[in-house]
């Protein structure tokens, strides 16, 4: 009988022992000891929470989903249309902390010339990355949605920034720009450029508008106030043009997932905008410069030496 009693389980047990410490080996064993559902949610919790953080500040959201999800094992078709609803609710985040401003140029769009001004201004800046996401959309979705282009993104774009740190504190004079209003529509039209290279994943659709914006003479709040207004529509039309893609994909038995997935995004997203405000009036952006260039090299290290098993978007 005693040779039939039932072992205690210990951590040298090879039930709870990880045959490896890669991050796609532990979820898996992980699987194993948390109920399916469960472990979904939290998938969708650390997403959203991704989403929400990283969708404004100039560290590329997209690119750190990417990561995340194949860190996650969270590549599948699901996964897509799950970005989409998370893009929705870091939308709504920026909405909701501009709603006053929203609201008169709404109301003034009509009557007041300097609201009718402001809307003018984002559709010339919206435009050109309207026209690229059409026609760049299958080829980008084709090649770049993966890990190591976007570290690789990741990296140029840290570079880049810290370049035009420099140019910004040797070139003082080169600011004219001190408010949104001031701006003139071939103002609005180099930044809508400069957010084209954001298409690139990794690149980052708010650092490119940011520093896209300093390049050409508007001052960092100016910058970074006109790229949250800018993100409104831009976000917008992508996330209706990839619902019309992966409509068929849409099941009510995903609403759990998503309303998590959702509401991490909405509240860090809107904790990410009033902290990046907070932020801008008192650093320049030398700190998320580094940061990109060091998550950059140790994605490309690691999938060199073969430290991580990095998937395909």
């Amino acid at each position: 009988m005693a040779g039939n009693a039932a072992r205690p389980l210990t951590f040298l047990s090879p039930v709870f022992c990880p045959p490896s410490s890669d991050p796609a080996t532990l979820l898996f064993f992980l699987r194993d000891l948390i109920p399916m559902d469960l472990l979904l949610l939290f998938k969708a919790l650390i997403l959203g929470l991704v989403e929400g953080l990283t969708e404004f500040l100039p560290v590329s959201s997209t690119g750190h989903l990417i990561i995340a999800g194949s860190l996650l094992d969270y590549t599948n078709a699901q996964s897509a249309v799950f970005e989409v609803v998370i893009q929705l609710g870091a939308i709504l985040a920026v909405c909701w902390h501009f709603r006053a401003r929203i609201a008169l140029a709404l109301r003034g769009w009509r009557r007041d010339a300097a609201q009718r001004r402001f809307w003018a201004l984002l559709i010339v800046a919206f435009l050109p990355a309207a026209a690229s996401g059409v026609l760049l959309h299958g080829f980008i979705k084709r090649y770049l949605f993966d890990p190591v282009p976007v570290a690789c993104a990741l990296i140029g774009g840290g570079l880049l920034m810290l370049y035009i740190e420099r140019r910004a504190a040797n070139r003082p004079d080169a600011k004219r720009i001190n408010a949104v209003d001031d701006m003139r529509w071939p103002d609005a039209l180099k930044v809508g450029f400069a957010q084209c290279v954001a298409m690139w994943p990794g690149v980052s659709r708010s650092g490119a508008t940011i520093m896209g914006g300093m390049m050409f003479g508007l001052s960092r709040q100016t910058a970074t106030e006109f790229s949250f207004f800018l993100a409104i529509p831009t976000m917008f039309a992508a996330t209706l043009y990839d619902v019309t893609k992966s409509w068929d994909l849409l099941r009510a038995d995903d609403l759990p997932v998503f309303t998590v997935g959702f509401a991490a995004s909405f509240v860090f997203g809107l904790l990410a905008v009033k902290g990046l405000i907070y932020f801008v009036s008192r650093h320049t952006f030398t700190g998320f410069a580094w940061y990109r260039i060091f998550f950059g090299v140790v994605v490309l290290l690691t999938a060199w030496t073969g430290a991580a098993q990095w998937t395909a978007h």
